[in-house]
């Protein structure tokens, strides 16, 4: 397939054209060089969309580029960078869909289990009722709207991506040093769910979706066993021969994080019902499985 992909030089993107690549890809990026450093010489580049006038020339898109949520306070200027880097961007992709006279078979659309909020013990599947309840949710929910409006063109996925596992990058290398340090602890009272997800997994699904022409809407994109914080916590620290026993308050999360600590105290029990009901095989069904891979391997 020939795919045009935004986000591709982030965890997710990089990994997925690495593994994939008997795939032709074209990238969106601002940073032709680090494109150049960190994958294949075969892929191609752009750094604008305005530069296509449509999109019959690709098969798929997949689109993952965004402001990272996480990394800084979410300041009102940084919560509209994190919003208008994903709005905008999805919306000029409808918009090259309504112009194309044949408009690619698919389109991958990033959001995350984020947008079911904050919903304690609640087992959540894609049928789960969705409602705009604070920042995270109201930023997934319009990001879902935007892409959805490419239905009338293409089969729409919508990639409610849970916590991504990769000893590399994304939220488990951060992780990792302060348990290594015996600095790790459960955060606020532990008992919020946690959905992960095996970097391969994740990218063995996207694949999945990409050529299951059955599935459309949102997925859930996170293993089918999930696990409270206090649970990680403990299985973290074991995987790495550890103690973990100092816990983050959740009063003093809220103080250095501000609202963005949500992200990190709400709770989701997601359930990934649509890939387990049309028979996709995970590799890592638990927390345990995925980092004894990730931990101890060496390809890591």
């Amino acid at each position: 397939m020939n795919i045009l992909i935004t986000g591709g030089t982030g965890l997710i993107g990089q990994a997925f054209i690495q593994q994939f690549s008997d795939h032709t890809f074209t990238i969106l990026t601002r940073s032709i060089a680090s494109v150049n450093v960190a994958l294949p010489t075969t892929v191609s580049t752009i750094d604008s969309l305005d530069k296509l006038n449509n999109l019959d020339a690709f098969d798929a898109v997949i689109n993952l580029a965004g402001e990272p949520i996480i990394d800084k306070r979410w300041s009102p200027k940084q919560k509209n960078m994190i919003c208008q880097s994903r709005w905008l961007l999805t919306q000029q992709l409808v918009e090259l869909f309504a112009h194309s006279q044949k408009p690619p078979s698919v389109f991958l659309s990033g959001s995350a289990i984020g947008v079911y909020g904050d919903r304690g013990d609640q087992t959540l599947t894609e049928s789960s009722p969705v409602e705009a309840t604070d920042f995270a949710t109201r930023l997934c929910l319009r990001w879902e709207e935007i892409a959805m409006q490419a239905k009338p063109y293409t089969r729409v996925v919508l990639l409610r991506t849970g916590i991504v596992l990769a000893a590399h990058g994304g939220a488990l290398k951060k992780m990792l040093l302060p348990f290594k340090c015996f600095l790790g602890g459960r955060i606020g009272d532990g008992q919020q769910y946690m959905s992960c997800i095996h970097y391969q997994d994740h990218i063995n699904a996207m694949h999945f979706l990409l050529l299951e022409k059955s599935i459309s809407g949102a997925v859930n994109l996170v293993a089918p066993t999930m696990q409270n914080n206090s649970t990680f916590t403990q299985v973290l620290a074991q995987s790495i021969n550890r103690l973990a026993f100092l816990p983050v308050p959740k009063k003093v999360l809220q103080v250095l994080l501000g609202e963005s600590s949500g992200l990190l105290l709400d709770s989701q029990k997601v359930v990934p019902q649509k890939l387990l009901d049309s028979g996709f095989s995970f590799k890592f069904h638990s927390l345990q499985s995925a980092l004894n891979d990730l931990l101890t391997s060496d390809l890591h």
